[in-house]
């Protein structure tokens, strides 16, 4: 009964947001990304465009990020509200006191995959010993590392796997200096396809040319993208209410991407990423196949994928020791939901229909 009692308090002081949006001043809210402006960010971008946000009443900054920009950081020293990480860096951050708490978890899957040529006979991780394999590193090794290990592999082994660390391009892939490469579905695995050869032709790859072994069929995936705060700034009156506001735009947001693909890699193309269009609208159609269908609920972090998430991490030192109880919550992306409803009745927070769009390569990605 409480946590009922806790979940409709919350859940009111929300609703009370966006009527007062017209009648006084947007209150300000800042988000910082993880990277650079680009489709994995559509939802935020789409929201913003479209004036939900500005109907939760709010006036929303996002802040790209990049690679010397730590979300984690930035919100911990009161620089953002919010953040968008993943689920191992936000641990990792967490055990070392940077007091943040995640309020909403928006891919529901992981994209990373491991790519290697369809010629190669590689078509498992128990088919890797004595290959090469290129993983990236900052962390985002293991659940490579992971999946090698349930495969009877010993990645610290270079007699069972040499491991290459691999820039974040499919370069030494495509020379074929490597045997398996580490790739985002709405990134690098686009690369390979959009690749030009010297002499112009293009296509040069197909998706028949290649295997994509999938770490959430594995069982080793971890999660991605959420949401966090800090605990201390959402304990502040009127905190839990904002950042509920944010999450209800925001689903909306994302609900919006799920159904318009194209418009809103042209919302991201109007804030001037460095990415071509055709790599934009790739990566809008792949990143929603990350969120939908949302099982649960747009947001709602899954128990179980979050302890699969843990146990990697500890297994790897990425932390010593698994996390306390509150280092997550639902309860602000369930009051999310009712407001989202509430500002819209019609949008679907689930997408159990969700069916991906046909998305054409473009060469080079432009």
């Amino acid at each position: 009964m409480r946590k009922l009692a806790v979940l409709l308090i919350i859940a009111l002081l929300a609703l009370t947001i966006a009527p007062l949006a017209g009648a006084q001043d947007l209150a300000p809210l800042r988000v910082q990304l993880q990277w650079v402006t680009q489709a994995q960010f559509a939802g935020y971008y789409a929201a913003q465009a479209l004036g939900y946000y500005e109907e939760a009443g709010l006036d929303l900054e996002i802040l790209p990020g990049g690679p010397d920009i730590g979300p984690q950081q930035v919100v911990s020293a009161g620089g953002a509200e919010l953040g968008i990480n993943w689920v191992p860096s936000h641990l990792a951050a967490a055990e070392g006191g940077s007091g943040n708490v995640i309020i909403s978890q928006i891919f529901q899957r992981s994209g990373l995959r491991q790519v290697t040529w369809g010629d190669s006979g590689i078509e498992s991780f128990e088919d890797m010993e004595g290959k090469i394999v290129g993983v990236w590193d900052f962390g985002n090794q293991f659940p490579v590392f992971a999946s090698l290990v349930k495969a009877g592999i010993d990645p610290y082994n270079p007699d069972d796997v040499t491991i290459f660390i691999q820039p974040f391009d499919m370069n030494a892939f495509l020379n074929r200096e490597i045997d398996t490469a580490s790739a985002m579905t709405y990134n690098e695995l686009a690369q390979v396809f959009e690749f030009v050869a010297e002499d112009g032709s293009f296509p040069v790859y197909t998706p028949e040319d290649v295997n994509i072994i999938d770490l959430n069929e594995f069982g080793t995936a971890t999660l991605e993208d959420m949401v966090f705060a800090n605990a201390e700034w959402l304990a502040q009156d009127g905190s839990e209410a904002l950042a509920t506001a944010f999450l209800a735009a925001s689903y909306r947001g994302w609900a919006y991407c799920r159904d318009n693909v194209q418009e809103c890699a042209d919302f991201v193309l109007a804030e001037g990423p460095t990415l071509g269009t055709g790599h934009q609208v790739w990566m809008m159609n792949e990143v929603n196949k990350l969120v939908w269908p949302s099982e649960n609920g747009i947001g709602i972090t899954d128990p179980d994928l979050f302890q699969q998430t843990v146990d990697i991490a500890v297994t790897y030192e990425i932390i010593s020791e698994a996390p306390a109880d509150g280092i997550w919550r639902n309860d602000l992306a369930e009051a999310a939901h009712v407001m989202a409803m509430e500002m819209d009745p019609e949008v679907d927070l689930f997408g159990a229909e969700f069916e991906a769009a046909e998305v054409e390569i473009t060469a080079r990605g432009e």
